[in-house]
């Protein structure tokens, strides 16, 4: 039953219906669309929202990640068929080529949401009644622009027209992708009665990340974006690969509703143990939908909107935009084999800024790993673990003593770096700048590189009377990488398993608050090296 809608009386922010602890983190990526192979961009949101979970977790909170494949809609169907494969079979084969590429790259979700299953479409239809039951879902008559490419329907101001072979070709202002005029019978939300509401959702700090893109909603919703109500449904006639609208077989649930659902289908609703999400990650083609739709069917439905929208820009390839025409569209597979799924997580991270678009460029890439992981880290851990230097194959303890005689220059700025990797790396991270965390940790390195150098241990090595030089050196070079190995947990998780157990540390050590360096604890002993050989990062040879 379709009930009457009611005006909201009462401002949103005293409806909120929070389910969550100060102890849990919650994040997400958009369910990706199944009409193609995973491209690099996918994996760049999945790694960012892995880090974050895993940074998370070793600071102690009980983290949840989710993802999945969104796999309804007419670009589903039109792809199918194109393939001349059955719609569940397509599906199939296309959501586990993601499942496969983030076992490939160390993403540790939680839940893999896929819309096309029983326990989704569950969701979806408890979501709409609920929606419905609340008096937001009504009957109408839509006429209108409607974009295929997008799965959207675009306002008469977002139309415009450009001239191709001598034709006005109507197209989305937003997307340059072609529309075209629709006439149908479907369900509409009423979406006018929440802008209100959304604009006190975007003004809190921090809603959408970076803050350009809570400008542009801004901008949208001061442009009429929610002056009139929204499709929510499409008639099965022409979208039939879909969720049907509870006691309606005649329409489909609007896949943008469908899709948007799968976050609260992570958390089982309607009995949710966790919300609202702490962050969701997003591309920024998509924030209308996640920053504007989302939180009003939320609001609908008294639920707290997402703490965070975090958004991020796209990849070019060679400063050039990437498209299929081009034929420049990177293939992450192909870019893990070539680096690594490590490498390709840490060249991501290191070069993906949210705010602006990042440019791929294999001959960057490689430049980077080898310097950074092969060189900078890996190089630095065999050395101080070489038996030519360390005969005693152990992480010598630290000596307060040896401290107070040694600590002179190269040194002291290597402690000086060290002291500040804990609070700042985490300041970073906390903010999703992971670039700028891995900043800090390879210029520590870089001056621990630098000490380890001008300290000439295998010189020491030689000489009797200078053991305890000798393990000064060794201590501080180990400690920078013990810590340094912490840091670098979320971002490259394999690689830095390696080194903390090549160096013994034990699970039970691995966590944030075991970044503080030992001349601040002043807590330490000595311990025997892992005995297995370990190379942390192969150089690349040139593949040019």
């Amino acid at each position: 039953m379709i009930m009457k809608a009611r005006l909201r009386l009462v401002p949103f922010d005293f409806l909120l219906i929070p389910f969550r602890t100060k102890s849990e983190f919650f994040i997400s990526t958009p369910i990706f669309y199944v009409n193609a192979s995973p491209h690099i961009g996918h994996l760049y949101s999945a790694v960012i929202a892995d880090a974050a979970h895993r940074f998370n977790t070793i600071l102690g909170y009980k983290s949840t990640f989710s993802t999945g494949t969104d796999e309804h809609g007419t670009k589903i169907q039109q792809a199918a068929a194109s393939s001349n494969t059955p719609l569940p079979i397509y599906c199939q084969s296309i959501s586990s080529k993601f499942k496969k590429l983030f076992k490939d790259c160390d993403i540790n979700y939680s839940n893999y949401i896929r819309t096309s299953d029983p326990k989704h479409k569950y969701t979806v239809q408890k979501f709409w009644n609920a929606l419905s039951h609340k008096g937001y879902i009504y009957h109408g008559s839509y006429s209108g622009w409607y974009c295929d490419a997008d799965e959207a329907f675009v306002p008469e101001n977002q139309v415009t027209k450009i001239v191709s072979d001598g034709k006005e070709i109507p197209i989305c202002a937003d997307s340059g992708r072609p529309v075209h005029w629709v006439e149908e019978e479907n369900y509409k939300f009423k979406l006018t009665l929440f802008q209100d509401d959304v604009r006190r959702w975007l003004e809190k700090e921090d809603s959408v990340r970076p803050e350009k893109f809570k400008r542009q909603l801004f901008k949208w919703i001061d442009e009429g974006v929610m002056s009139n109500d929204i499709s929510v449904s499409r008639p099965s006639e022409r979208v039939h690969w879909g969720i049907p609208v509870p006691n309606d077989e005649t329409q489909t649930i609007y896949v943008w509703l469908d899709a948007l659902a799968n976050y609260l289908t992570a958390v089982n609703y309607p009995d949710m143990c966790i919300w609202p999400p702490s962050a969701q990650v997003l591309g920024k083609d998509i924030i209308k939908f996640h920053g504007i739709y989302w939180p009003a069917f939320l609001m609908a439905c008294d639920l707290e909107p997402p703490k965070m929208l975090l958004v991020h820009s796209h990849w070019t390839v060679d400063g050039e935009k990437m498209s299929k025409s081009k034929g420049n569209v990177v293939c992450p597979f192909e870019a893990s084999k070539l680096f690594t799924s490590s490498g390709l997580r840490y060249f991501l991270l290191r070069e993906g800024t949210p705010h602006s678009d990042s440019n791929y460029s294999e001959t960057k890439a490689l430049r980077i790993l080898n310097s950074e992981l092969a060189d900078t880290l890996g190089n630095l851990l065999n050395r101080c673990c070489a038996p030519t230097i360390n005969e005693k194959q152990e992480f010598p303890k630290f000596n307060e003593s040896s401290f107070e005689k040694y600590s002179k220059d190269a040194a002291n700025d290597l402690i000086s770096s060290v002291n500040m990797l804990q609070d700042e790396v985490k300041s970073h991270y906390t903010d999703f700048n992971f670039y700028r965390g891995i900043n800090l940790i390879i210029s520590s390195l870089h001056l621990a590189n630098k000490f380890f150098e001008e300290s000439k241990p295998w010189q020491l090595r030689k000489c009797v009377n200078s053991s305890e030089h000798l393990e000064f050196v060794l201590h501080l070079t180990m400690e920078t990488l013990r810590i340094c190995g912490i840091a670098l947990l979320p971002i490259i998780p394999q690689i830095s398993s390696l080194l903390l157990d090549k160096l013994s540390i034990p699970q039970s050590l691995r966590k944030w608050e075991n970044m503080s360096p030992s001349w601040i604890t002043n807590t330490s002993h000595s311990v025997l090296l892992n005995a297995d050989k370990v190379i942390l990062y192969k150089k690349i040879q040139s593949f040019k």
